[in-house]
C-alpha cells in the first residue's frame, strides 16, 4: 500500500531570498515616491562661518579707497614742432603761467618767415610804385579834362558869337551852322571824356583797394608767423608745479604732443575707484567723509564718470570744508560715501557667499543647527558690513555666509 507524501506548509528557507527581494524593491518605490532626493552632503562645521539674521538700522553707505590728486591737472603741448634747445624749467619746480618751460628751434619755420618778409617787402614796393604812377595818370587826366574844358569855352563863345551875326544878317547862315555844329561836338567830347576819366578813377581806386588789402593780408601772414615762431617757446597756462617733463636736449618735438604737466595746487580732489554695482546710485552731490589725526573731513562727489573698467568706474570728490593741511598730491585715504538715510532693514553680515549666489539664494540652519537648507532669498543695498535683506529671511535665524564653492551644487548641507 503507497504511502501518502504531504506537502509542508509554511515559510521555508529558499523563499528567503525572494521575499527579501521584494521588500528591497518596495522600499526602493517608497524612497522614491516619498523620500526627499535632495543632494546632501557632509562639511566640517569648523569649515564655515555661521551669522546671524538680525534687524538694526542699515546704514546706506560704501567704503572707498581714493587717491589724493590735484584739482586741476594741464598738460604741456608744443603749438609748433621744433628741437629741443633748452629746458628752463625742471620737475618738481614752482612755475606761474606764462613761465617758458622749454625752447624750441624750427630751421623750417625760420625760412617761411624770411620768404614771407621778402614777399611783403616786394609788394610794398609795388604797391608805392603803383600809387606813383596812379598819382601821374591822375595828374595826366585832370589835364586832359582842363584843355577839353577850355575848348568847349572857346567853342562856345564862337557859336555864340556867330549866332549873333547870324540873327544880324551878317553872316552865312552855313559859317553859323558849322559853329553850331562844332559846339556841339566839343560838347558831346566833353562828356564822353568826363565818363571816361570818371571810370578811369573808379578803377584806379578799386585797384588800388585790392592792392592795399592784398598787402594788410601778407602783413598779418608775416605776422602769424612770426607769433609761429614766439611758439616755439612752450609755456605754462596756469600757476602750479611742473610735475612731469619728459624731454631731452635734442630731442625732436611734434606739434600737439605731451610733453609734461602743470600741477594746479591750489586745491586738491580725491580719485576713487567705486564698483560697478553702484554705477547706478553715485550721483553728483553725495556726501562722503574720511578721517584723519582724529579729525573729520567732508568731500562732495564732484563728477561721475560713466566708462567702467575691469568692473570699476571713476568718481571724482572735492572737499566741501578745510582739508588737512598736511595732505599731498599721491596720499590715499579711506572714504565713507554716503548713498541714502538709514532704515530698519533685515540684515546678516556680508561674506563670501554672495560671489557665488549673487544674493539670490543661501544656506539657512535648522533649530538644531545641525542642517543647512538651500533657500531662495532677495538681497538688496549693501554697506562693508551687511546685506539688506528685503525678503526670504527673518531675523533670529541663522545662515552660512562663507564661501560656497564646494557646495554650490547641494541643496542640504549636514555640519559635524
Amino acid at each position: 500500500m503507497d504511502r501518502i507524501i504531504e506537502r509542508k506548509r509554511g515559510l521555508q528557507r529558499k523563499h528567503i531570498p525572494y521575499m527579501a527581494g521584494g521588500a528591497f524593491l518596495l522600499a526602493m518605490v517608497l524612497w522614491l515616491v516619498f523620500g526627499n532626493h535632495r543632494s546632501t552632503l557632509r562639511v566640517s562645521a569648523e569649515d564655515v562661518t555661521i551669522g546671524k539674521v538680525t534687524k538694526g538700522e542699515f546704514k546706506d553707505y560704501v567704503r572707498l579707497n581714493g587717491t589724493v590728486v590735484p584739482i586741476q591737472v594741464v598738460h604741456i603741448s608744443p603749438e609748433e614742432g621744433g628741437i629741443v634747445m633748452e629746458k628752463v624749467a625742471e620737475e618738481g619746480q614752482q612755475i606761474r603761467k606764462g613761465d617758458v618751460i622749454v625752447r624750441l628751434s624750427n630751421s623750417s619755420l625760420d625760412l617761411q618767415i624770411l620768404n614771407a618778409e621778402a614777399e611783403l617787402a616786394e609788394k610794398q614796393n609795388l604797391l608805392r610804385n603803383t600809387q606813383v604812377a596812379m598819382q601821374q595818370d591822375r595828374l595826366n587826366n585832370e589835364t586832359e579834362q582842363a584843355s577839353v574844358d577850355m575848348d568847349v569855352q572857346r567853342k562856345r563863345r564862337a557859336y555864340e558869337q556867330y549866332k549873333r551875326l547870324y540873327d544880324e544878317g551878317l553872316v552865312a547862315k552855313e559859317t553859323f551852322l558849322q559853329a553850331k555844329e562844332d559846339y556841339e561836338l566839343w560838347q558831346k567830347k566833353q562828356n564822353l571824356i568826363g565818363e571816361r576819366l570818371k571810370k578811369d578813377a573808379q578803377y584806379r581806386n578799386i585797384q588800388m583797394e585790392q592792392m592795399e588789402d592784398n598787402l594788410e593780408n601778407m602783413q598779418r601772414n608775416v605776422l602769424l608767423v612770426r607769433q609761429r615762431k614766439g611758439k616755439l617757446e612752450v609755456r605754462s597756462t596756469i600757476d602750479g608745479e611742473l610735475g612731469l617733463l619728459d624731454v631731452a636736449l635734442g630731442q625732436s618735438i611734434t606739434a600737439g604732443q605731451t610733453i609734461g604737466q602743470v600741477n594746479d595746487l591750489s586745491d586738491f580732489k580725491i580719485e576713487a575707484q567705486i564698483d560697478e554695482h553702484y554705477i547706478d546710485r553715485v550721483k553728483v552731490g553725495l556726501s562722503a567723509a574720511f578721517e584723519r589725526d582724529g579729525k573729520t573731513y567732508t568731500l562732495t562727489v564732484r563728477k561721475v564718470y560713466p566708462e567702467v573698467r575691469q568692473g570699476k568706474f571713476r568718481t571724482d570728490l572735492t572737499f566741501t570744508g578745510t582739508r588737512p593741511a598736511q595732505i599731498r598730491s599721491g596720499q590715499t585715504c579711506n572714504l565713507n560715501l554716503e548713498l541714502g538715510r538709514p532704515a530698519q532693514a533685515v540684515l546678516i553680515p556680508k561674506g563670501t557667499f554672495f560671489q557665488t549666489t549673487g544674493g539670490n539664494w543661501i544656506f539657512v540652519l535648522d533649530k538644531s543647527g545641525t542642517k543647512a537648507y538651500r533657500r531662495h532669498i532677495r538681497i538688496g543695498r549693501q554697506n562693508p558690513q551687511y546685506y539688506e535683506v528685503d525678503e526670504g529671511l527673518e531675523p533670529g535665524e541663522r545662515v552660512i555666509t562663507s564661501g560656497y564653492e564646494a557646495f554650490e551644487d547641494n541643496e542640504i548641507l549636514k555640519l559635524e
